[in-house]
């Protein structure tokens, strides 16, 4: 299994000093990825204490669910004096990998677009520097596309479809009829693996479920795509179509922080989706004071469905301890709450066994966090019920785990649409993209919605996320979902890129910027004020961003 420390914390020289770690990984020289046989990771968490849950991985999942000339790019591609495709831009996707072999990713004359492949999940020659994983080169994929049977020399596949959709749509080249956002844009695809069977187990993650991913695969896939636009001196996108919600929502974990540092970057632009969660009921909030008595959180819970990860949330100044009552009335008394502390008991009359661990303070926020795993959930409705020991900002925050990572049949009985947005767009960063359906001009119905602890304003703005088209391994096909926006927004921020730094016209075009100049640009409808935490500042239109541009 894998955790991640800071590279200048007090406990870091004991556990790399330990023999028991098996391996380690430096990243952006500020945080060290260390690799351990899941039985030693106890004696590691001895030496961070309290920051132990600051340290473990976090999981993430794919945040899917005429595009491209509603949000003005293909005005921008045919504009005369423009004529912006992507040319010496690179696009990086973090994800499940890419189909190389579709026509949509090669030039006209057979060669591939795609100019590497990381497979995290294929034992081989990792990349220079890093500890695991196959690197595939353009010269290794064009060999593979000129023989008979590609995949005997490339075995890189996307079983899931996921990552190959989101490149076609940010850089598919022309076929049929059909162009990506940024047709002459290259690729590098990071083929993520699945997290381990540790925190499989920890954040209660289906069987079913194969795209579950850690944080430290991220940081390293970011890391890698960052190493290859500095060795080619190339402008890069970053496009993560990825979420989570089994962490504290403060925005300030390590992937997080990493992610912020590298968005000022110039030459760099890192494109997040907010999630589809809105309408999930998988958010619960209150405000409580101290005279109020214990709050209940009630969670319906179906047939078999399985195991239940909940992460409950307050400030600092706040202090809450939990009991919880399953659907046949059998009471787990008030468990104190005490920093670092887990209690787990077996119910007598029930199949299930709950435990409480409490968390405290949590990373860069301070804030409390709680989680509460009932395995093997009996139907019914569960209540866990929340006592103020210490209550003067009072806000309550709870969270089930992201869609497709719990069964469908559990969900809040009383439930906010608001605050859903997932990690790690939480993040002040990274453009932060949700999703509307152009075809009526309405909101897509599960975009996550804002505020986040940072800011009142999330997401930035939305773009196409419903019946977008674009390409699978199988084929031609249609993807819903802020991860498809997020794609189509990584295309745009590909040709500001190519305008600003490849063109010369502004060779410090970072994050900020795009966001800035794409945010002016945002088409704006008179009923609704902006900015708010569903629609941000609008709908992304490039062409208006450009002509925006013009008038400064």
């Amino acid at each position: 299994m894998d955790f991640t420390i800071r590279k200048d914390a007090y406990y870091t020289p004991f556990i790399l000093a330990n023999p028991k770690l098996v391996a380690s990984h430096t990243v952006s020289d500020l945080y060290i990825i260390c690799y351990v046989r899941s039985e030693d990771f106890p004696e590691m968490m001895t030496y961070m204490g309290s920051d132990f849950i600051n340290s473990i991985s976090n999981v993430f999942g794919l945040t899917d669910q005429p595009s491209l000339e509603d949000s003005g790019i293909i005005q921008v591609q045919s504009q005369p004096y423009l004529n912006l495709l992507g040319s010496g831009v690179l696009l990086g996707f973090v994800d499940t990998g890419i189909d190389y072999t579709l026509p949509v990713f090669l030039y006209e004359d057979g060669t591939s677009k795609i100019h590497a492949i990381y497979d995290q999940s294929i034992p081989g020659t990792p990349p220079e520097g890093f500890p695991l994983g196959q690197e595939y080169t353009n010269q290794q994929i064009n060999e593979a596309l000129a023989s008979d049977d590609p995949y005997a020399l490339v075995p890189h596949q996307d079983v899931s479809g996921h990552g190959t959709f989101l490149a076609s749509v940010a850089a598919g080249r022309p076929v049929d009829g059909y162009t990506g956002a940024a047709p002459d844009s290259e690729i590098i695809m990071v083929k993520l693996k699945k997290t381990s069977p540790f925190y499989l187990d920890y954040y209660c993650v289906p069987p079913e479920q194969d795209n579950a991913f850690s944080s430290t695969a991220i940081m390293m896939g970011v890391q890698y795509i960052l190493r290859k636009a500095q060795e080619l001196k190339r402008p890069v996108v970053i496009c993560i179509g990825l979420g989570s919600n089994y962490d504290s929502h403060d925005g300030e974990s390590l992937l997080e922080d990493y992610l912020f540092n590298t968005c000022t970057i110039p030459g760099v632009c890192t494109c997040i989706s907010v999630g589809n969660e809105s309408q999930a009921r998988h958010h619960f909030f209150q405000q409580v004071t101290s005279t109020d008595p214990p709050t209940n959180v009630d969670i319906r819970v179906g047939e078999n469905a399985g195991d239940i990860f909940l992460i409950v949330t307050n400030k600092y100044s706040d202090r809450l301890s939990i009991s919880a009552r399953s659907p046949t009335g059998e009471l787990i008394s008030r468990v104190p709450a005490k920093a670092g502390r887990t209690y787990t008991t077996q119910l007598i009359l029930e199949r299930s066994t709950v435990s409480i661990s409490y968390y405290f303070p949590v990373g860069g926020s301070g804030n409390q966090a709680t989680i509460i795993r009932i395995l093997d959930a009996t139907p019914g409705v569960w209540s866990i019920i929340i006592y103020g020991d210490i209550i003067i900002e009072g806000q309550i925050n709870a969270w089930l785990p992201l869609t497709g990572f719990v069964s469908p049949t559990v969900e809040f009985l009383s439930y906010t649409p608001y605050s859903t947005i997932t990690s790690p767009a939480i993040n002040l960063g990274p453009i932060r993209c949700g999703a509307y359906n152009n075809f009526n001009n309405s909101l897509y119905p599960r975009s996550s919605w804002g505020p986040t602890r940072h800011s009142q304003n999330v997401p930035d703005f939305v773009a196409p996320g419903y019946q977008v088209g674009g390409f699978y391994p199988t084929g031609y096909g249609t993807m819903d979902g802020t991860s498809v926006a997020t794609a189509i927004t990584a295309g745009a921020s590909a040709l500001m890129m190519q305008w600003g730094i490849v063109e010369g016209n502004d060779p410090g075009f970072n994050t900020p910027t795009i966001r800035t100049y794409l945010i002016r640009g945002c088409r704006r409808s008179e009923n609704i004020q902006y900015p708010n935490v569903q629609w941000g500042y609008g709908t992304l239109n490039l062409m208006q961003t450009f002509i925006a541009m013009r008038q400064l």
